[in-house]
């Protein structure tokens, strides 16, 4: 049989369905979804909706002033990652991890182990819940798991996590050193960078420094950056072509919870006239959410916009989460700026892509906040109401592209790759 792995991920927001998605190629009988696959037992099933339910609606609750902002807090403390500095063992586990063990001693995810555990094949986790679940209930095979955040809470590695068994996949530096602080060992530590998917880079690069050397016309219209930095652009990108092949593109890309989708509508807003002028593209990604879609559409109508469906603004969205992957992927081979809370998508930056970066939601997002911006790779939305102040002002100073640049130069993009050399021990 041709070399695959069990593929388990959650449908708990987009990150570890995203990542899921772009290891499909390894997947033995497609993704297996480790809180929704058809025959899961109604406790484990009650266990991971109630968990989805409630994150939904604390991340949709932080808008609220005061009570909505204290109730994230207080949530987000169970999850908190600790300063790095001073270096020190930060193995004792964690009480959100203590009670994780507790739902595991009642039961939580045997079934699923016991139902992949009849062809052990090594299991590939997106999430850190089913590879806790495969060692606690001695999954035959190997099990790995990828981490899909710049840092990472010790929620993470098991409670004994010297003696785990659990191999990571780390898209950060700093990630690698976290999990050894945590207790796990180096042998069971591998930095590889995060999976982009395949279709956005080629077998060598080559798609994304021709996505790129269009892109950089765009970021930098008074040629500035280029000027300054003309040899490093091309040693990476070889000569520019004379013309880009499409207007300044704005990606705005709503998480799955649905938070931030006003800021979507304000960048449609403060940059009307631009895109009637066919000078700027606004795509709007809802996802696999209706209702957001519907919002967007009902917003775009009350500012007169219609009529510029097709050829100035655009939404993705799909019912299908296969489907709304490939979509949004397309969309970023024209994509000049993606505009993200610091989710996962902050390491498409390694696709030259720079990122506008909108307020983070939990202590996840606010290291890869702080990730991407010391690495260079994207900047803090100023705000949405002054868009035509700012944006314009970077472009002009060549700040966005010397953002893709980063990415593209110090980015690491071959992570899936270099996970199946690594599952099935490849030269």
């Amino acid at each position: 049989m041709e070399r695959k792995v069990w593929l388990i991920s959650a449908n708990m927001g987009y990150g570890h369905q995203r990542t899921a998605d772009n290891l499909k190629g390894l997947a033995f009988n497609g993704i297996i979804n480790s809180n929704s696959y058809d025959d899961i037992p109604r406790n484990d099933r009650n266990i991971w909706e109630r968990s989805r339910k409630f994150y939904e609606a604390i991340s949709n609750l932080k808008r609220i002033p005061l009570f909505g902002e204290f109730s994230f807090f207080v949530f987000d403390q169970f999850q908190k990652i600790f300063n790095f500095y001073p270096k020190r063992d930060l193995s004792a586990a964690s009480f959100s991890l203590n009670q994780i063990y507790s739902l595991l001693k009642k039961g939580w995810g045997r079934h699923l182990v016991a139902k992949i555990g009849v062809q052990p094949l090594p299991l590939l986790a997106t999430f850190f819940p089913p590879a806790l679940m495969a060692e606690f209930f001695d999954y035959p095979g190997e099990i790995f798991c990828v981490v899909c955040d710049a840092d990472i809470s010790r929620n993470w590695a098991a409670r004994n996590a010297r003696k785990s068994r659990i191999k990571y996949f780390a898209p950060t530096e700093r990630v690698a050193e976290r999990l050894k602080l945590y207790g796990v060992p180096s042998k069971n530590i591998f930095y590889t960078g995060y999976p982009l998917p395949s279709r956005n880079i080629g077998d060598n690069g080559e798609i994304v420094k021709k996505d790129l050397a269009l892109r950089i016309l765009n970021l930098d219209p008074k040629g500035r950056y280029r000027q300054r930095y003309k040899i490093l652009i091309e040693k990476f990108l070889g000569v520019l072509p004379e013309k880009t092949d499409h207007p300044l593109t704005i990606l705005f890309s709503v998480g799955g919870a649905g938070a931030q989708k006003e800021i979507g509508m304000k960048i449609i807003k403060n940059l009307s006239s631009e895109i009637k002028k066919g000078k700027t593209k606004v795509v709007l990604s809802a996802g696999i959410k209706e209702n957001i879609k519907d919002y967007f559409v009902e917003k775009i109508g009350t500012l007169g916009m219609k009529d510029f469906f097709g050829r100035g603004i655009e939404i993705i969205y799909s019912p299908e989460i296969g489907d709304y992957f490939k979509r949004f992927n397309d969309c970023l081979r024209k994509t000049d700026i993606l505009w993200t809370k610091p989710s996962e998508l902050s390491f498409y930056s390694a696709l030259g892509i720079p990122i506008i970066v909108s307020p983070p939601i939990g202590s996840q997002e606010e290291f890869n906040r702080r990730w991407l911006l010391k690495s260079g790779f994207g900047l803090s939305q100023e705000s949405p109401d002054y868009i035509r102040h700012w944006l314009f002002d970077w472009l002009d100073c060549g700040y966005l592209a010397e953002a893709a640049m980063e990415g593209l130069v110090e980015g690491k993009r071959m992570a899936v790759r270099d996970i199946e050399k690594i599952i099935f021990k490849k030269e």
